[in-house]
């Protein structure tokens, strides 16, 4: 098994480091659900809401954001040049170290 470390920051600003499997096809929203932190995740992962927008904080070079992630941001709130769905970040080894902010809520 590979386990990588990521960092989430909460809307509080502070930070979960976190020990995740690269193994089992998880991503990042599932990574923070699992640690009873604050993703909604309505869609299951499918990327067919924003509810689990965040904002990569670290300098991975990730996969690039596919049409239906895009379309997804393009009607999410706050979104910035570093703004991703983590249900759309799947772990892999090279994450090692990855920081993730999550968005705010829309109020």
């Amino acid at each position: 098994m590979s386990d990588i470390t990521v960092t989430i920051i909460d809307r509080e600003g502070e930070e979960h480091t976190i020990e995740a499997p690269t193994d089992m096809n998880l991503n990042m929203m599932e990574i923070a659900k699992g640690s009873d932190l604050p993703v909604e995740g309505t869609c299951g992962g499918m990327a067919l809401c924003a509810s689990c927008h965040c904002y990569v904080e670290s300098d991975h070079e990730l996969p690039e954001a596919s049409d239906d992630e895009e379309d997804m941001l393009d009607s999410a709130f706050f979104v910035e040049d570093n703004s991703r769905l983590s249900c759309q970040l799947r772990l892999q080894p090279e994450m090692d170290g990855l920081i993730v902010r999550l968005a705010p809520v829309s109020e």
